[in-house]
């Protein structure tokens, strides 16, 4: 009886599964198009990544002192569109996305190079929002620090 009933609950969770694998690319493009938006240089492509009220914060460790800064997105994108094409360059390492329905996050280790030269590391903490089938950044929490 008890093999029934687990046999019963897997074959009604399998769609569920299936939806969470299918839909794991699609995630990935959007934070893949927000970083090549970034290093091409073109606010456009960044902006189409994003809902509408986005957020954009920073863990900051000022001495032992741990406080969470928020960064005016407008201005984040206003940036892009002014940098030289390839002079913004984020390296993101191996993620993992995880999945519930229409909300989506990923955790990227990254390393971010400025004309060339790295200039600092972290991670990001994205949370992804699927509206109407596309997939947008709803939120990116990142920390900073020199590396070497």
């Amino acid at each position: 009886m008890k093999l029934l009933l687990l046999s019963l609950l897997t074959l009604a969770a399998a769609p569920l599964f299936a939806q969470t694998a299918s839909e794991e690319p699609a995630v990935r493009a959007a934070i893949t198009q927000f970083f090549n938006g970034m290093n091409k240089a073109d606010s456009t492509l960044v902006k189409g990544t994003l809902m509408t009220g986005a957020k954009l914060q920073t863990v900051v460790n000022k001495e032992g002192q741990v406080s969470v800064k928020e960064d005016d997105f407008s201005k984040f994108i206003a940036s892009i569109g002014k940098a030289k094409p390839g002079s913004l360059d984020e390296r993101l390492g191996n993620y993992e996305v995880k999945l519930d329905g229409d909300l989506a996050t990923a955790f990227t280790p990254y390393q971010f190079y400025y004309n060339g030269k790295q200039n600092h590391c972290g991670a990001n903490a994205f949370t992804l929002v699927r509206i109407d089938g596309a997939w947008k950044i709803q939120s990116i929490i990142d920390t900073r620090r020199k590396c070497e």
